[in-house]
């Protein structure tokens, strides 16, 4: 009985002193790996806005390269959620290579990947052969978010982190606000071939800063005591699935109106290719503006005291309520109110996306945070392949877009249902203890 005891209490103190320790080193990182977070995101921020040109480059050129290619509706639906094939797929890879590589090669292989595939695309004749590129591109791409939520974690202080989120989810917006304004004026005077070969040449530039400011050495990580968990450890997870399938569902509204939004606004409203640039472009701008306030008053919230369950889950859940009502409403509204909806669709989107991510971030802690990620997208971009490919089976058979519309509407629901009763409380997983698990009960006040 005392050896137990004593076994016991020399447990109890060695923990107490890896905590103490681990304090102690992290207070003395975060003054050394602040200084260099506002390059670091900024970098990022051009990185994933670069990242959302380059997907959603081939639904800006739709019209034009159905007519060229003269594929049908189905077709153009393949090559549009090709990308999702491989990307998915190649996302459980990633996250586990942002956890046992030096990040900075990882991203800056990847970057390499996805821009050279833009510019081969710009080159290439046939169905097939931008098949082929597609699912490269989606390959490339695939390192992005776990090395996002991995560097964040590990680079970022966790009181900043809702905003540093905010600004890797603004730049998304960015994206496909870019190439939906300027991309279709442009492609429409020199063509959709020259757009991809420029765009992707020009994208290599971001490489240069990536190489000399990229982040070395684990950081947090270094400074905890707790265990890498396994893939199989984080599938465990009750809120991990919750994270998954609340992923899938917002996702699902993302990607559809970043594959179809172009098409839908020229081929069934009738839109020139300039209105259609400026009225897409109006969504992406709102959720860039919405993913930027709804991160800072994130922070500003849980520094004035609440609980980040509190506040992440009602700003999510919020965005999610408005966003399903508004998809619903998109196919129903005349003209005249079009503009207005798909702007408060944008931010809706913004608001839920600013979210996400540090929800899951808290939960993973550093150690994790890049390969739970990398099983989440995996989860969360088969919205990706679903979006694409049955968008176009259904405005096949049905000559119309409001059964796509009222199917991406109600897919909200299942988000919503897992924040709220899956995740449930947001809370670090306690990695490092027998049968840990996150707390259960929600903590609204």
């Amino acid at each position: 009985m005392l050896g137990t005891a004593g076994s016991s209490r020399s447990t109890v103190s060695l923990t107490e002193a890896c905590r103490k320790t681990e304090f102690g080193a992290r207070a003395s990182l975060y003054p050394r790996t602040v200084r260099s977070v506002p390059v670091l995101l900024a970098l990022l921020t051009v990185s994933v806005f670069i990242n959302y040109i380059d997907r959603g480059n081939l639904s800006i050129a739709a019209p034009m390269l159905k007519d060229e290619l003269g594929i049908s509706a189905a077709q153009l639906g393949l090559l549009l959620s090709a990308f999702f094939w491989t990307y998915s797929a190649a996302l459980l890879a990633s996250g586990w290579l942002v956890d046992h590589v030096p990040v900075k090669w990882v991203m800056a292989a990847g970057f390499f990947l996805w821009s050279g595939a833009t510019v081969a695309t710009g080159f290439l004749h046939g169905f097939a052969a931008l098949l082929m590129i597609r699912l490269v591109l989606g390959i490339g791409e695939s390192v992005a978010y776990p090395a996002y939520s991995s560097i964040l974690a590990n680079h970022c202080p966790s009181s900043d982190r809702s905003f540093a989120n905010a600004l890797v989810a603004t730049g998304l917006a960015c994206g496909p606000a870019f190439g939906m304004l300027l991309g279709g004026t442009l492609m429409a005077r020199f063509g959709w071939r020259s757009y991809f070969i420029g765009v992707g040449t020009f994208s290599m530039i971001w490489l240069l800063p990536w190489l000399r400011y990229a982040p070395h050495g684990p950081g947090i990580a270094a400074a905890s005591c707790d265990p890498a968990p396994s893939t199989l450890a984080i599938l465990k997870q009750r809120a991990s699935w919750g994270t998954f399938i609340g992923l899938f569902s917002n996702a699902y509204g993302l990607y559809y109106l970043i594959a179809w939004l172009p098409f839908y606004l020229v081929r069934e409203r009738h839109f020139s290719m300039d209105t259609m640039a400026r009225i897409g472009s109006g969504l992406f701008l709102a959720q860039a503006a919405a993913s930027a306030i709804i991160g800072r008053t994130a922070d500003v919230w849980i520094k004035a005291g609440a609980g980040r369950t509190k506040v992440y889950l009602t700003l999510l859940l919020s965005g999610q309520i408005v966003l399903g009502g508004c998809l619903f409403a998109v196919p129903l509204v005349r003209a005249f109110l079009l503009g207005p909806i798909l702007l408060l669709t944008g931010f809706a989107l913004g608001s839920a996306m600013a979210n996400i991510w540090p929800i899951t971030q808290t939960l993973a802690g550093p150690h994790a945070s890049g390969r739970w990620t990398g099983i989440q997208c995996f989860f969360g971009n088969l919205a990706g392949v679903l979006a694409g490919g049955l968008t176009g089976w259904i405005v096949q058979r049905t000559g119309h877009f409001f059964w796509a519309f009222g199917i991406a509407a109600l897919l909200t629901v299942p988000g919503m249902s897992s924040w709220l009763f899956v995740v449930r409380r947001v809370e670090p997983v306690a990695w490092g203890l027998p049968q840990s698990r996150a707390a259960v009960q929600p903590e609204l006040s």
